[in-house]
């Protein structure tokens, strides 16, 4: 079978995305190429693979790329939690990164699966560990393995997959709007209370409203790292695959849309409430929005993903991969804690008795 590998054309070893540099590198002969030199070099192989597999076919090129988007990657299997994970054909993942069990090559990728966009990692691996480490010294109770060696190597470069939604909103509001004015005359106090019945109406044009695409991943981690700078996504390649792993997505965007729909009504509501200014209060009694023009494209976007487990509880911390934001769920060391205040509680009594002897307490 004809399949196109990202291969030094220098030394033939696996060139692997640098995404500090947003090149390709060879770690062997510390050769670089730029996206524009690989896919100048990738375009001519593709044609001649296709040529090779049929000289008197005249093939488009998005479908020469379709066909090496699916000879070139593979479906792998968590038997763990089931998660399905993208890599190239030539990686040979150990583990998951969800729950750490050995991950099986269940079958060729089918072309429906294509992203149209990809967000390039922007953090190496090296920056992403720093950042962990910065965010660990903040949190004294974390078990002591939390940190090892050994678990911070199963640290990955993932590309989640995303749906990304464009629409406008055709949002309105009414309500009743208050506003109180008091003064004292002689005696007394007195309070006017003036009511209004307010609305506002407006378009709303929403771009990029992301929303993962992975059943496994938890929605409000996701969600906790944004945003993503859209302005540096790219029509995809399987060459920013390259030294990393993708999820499948498995979560289709019907089942999504009502998230997308939330969260447009609920931003469109408030930009309409922000707008009605100048009273003490604003009671909405009447709330309408409808989706226009809506239109969707499936995107990788990159995540550091960490995944730990403690006394049977699942733990997970993420690092935006392009702009360093991080989140996660530290797990809890009642031993250190318990510890901690043992000794806290050792030196109080032991700075009491001292000043009892000297005849200061």
């Amino acid at each position: 079978m004809n399949t196109v590998q990202y291969r030094c054309p220098n030394c033939g070893a696996e060139l692997i995305f640098q995404p500090e540099l947003q090149t390709l590198s060879c770690k062997f002969c510390n050769s670089t190429f730029t996206e524009a030199e690989i896919q100048r070099l990738y375009q001519d192989m593709e044609k001649q693979v296709a040529a090779q597999a049929d000289p008197n076919a005249e093939t488009l090129e998005n479908d020469t790329d379709e066909k090496a988007f699916e000879e070139g990657v593979r479906l792998y299997t968590c038997q763990g939690c089931g998660a399905q994970i993208i890599a190239e054909k030539e990686i040979a993942a150990t583990f998951c990164y969800y729950c750490h069990a050995s991950v099986v090559l269940a079958g060729r990728l089918s072309g429906e699966f294509r992203p149209a966009f990809v967000l390039p990692f922007a953090i190496s691996k090296e920056k992403a560990l720093e950042s962990f480490h910065q965010w660990c010294r903040k949190r004294w109770f974390l078990p002591k393995d939390f940190t090892t060696q050994k678990q911070l190597e199963k640290m990955s470069g993932v590309y989640v997959p995303f749906w990304l939604t464009n629409c406008e909103s055709d949002a309105h509001v009414s309500g009743i709007a208050k506003r109180v004015r008091s003064w004292v005359e002689g005696d007394f106090r007195v309070t006017e209370t003036q009511e209004y019945a307010v609305s506002r109406g407006a378009v709303i044009p929403f771009r990029g409203i992301p929303t993962d695409a992975s059943i496994k991943i938890s929605d409000q981690l996701m969600d906790a790292i944004e945003p993503f700078p859209y302005q540096n996504l790219k029509l995809f390649s399987m060459q920013y695959l390259s030294g990393f792993v993708a999820q499948k997505y498995d979560d289709p965007y019907d089942a999504v849309f009502h998230r997308v729909k939330e969260r447009v009504e609920d931003y469109s509501y408030q930009l309409l409430r922000e707008d009605i200014r100048s009273y003490s209060s604003v009671v909405l009694t009447t709330k309408q929005a409808s989706l226009q023009n809506l239109h969707h494209d499936y995107v990788l976007l990159p995540v550091w993903f960490l995944h730990y487990q403690h006394k049977g509880k699942n733990y997970d911390f993420a690092i935006n991969g392009q702009t360093g934001k991080q989140a996660g769920t530290p797990p809890f060391s009642w031993r250190k804690a318990i510890c901690f205040s043992a000794g806290i509680a050792i030196l109080v009594m032991l700075v009491c008795f001292l000043l009892g002897r000297s005849g200061l307490l």
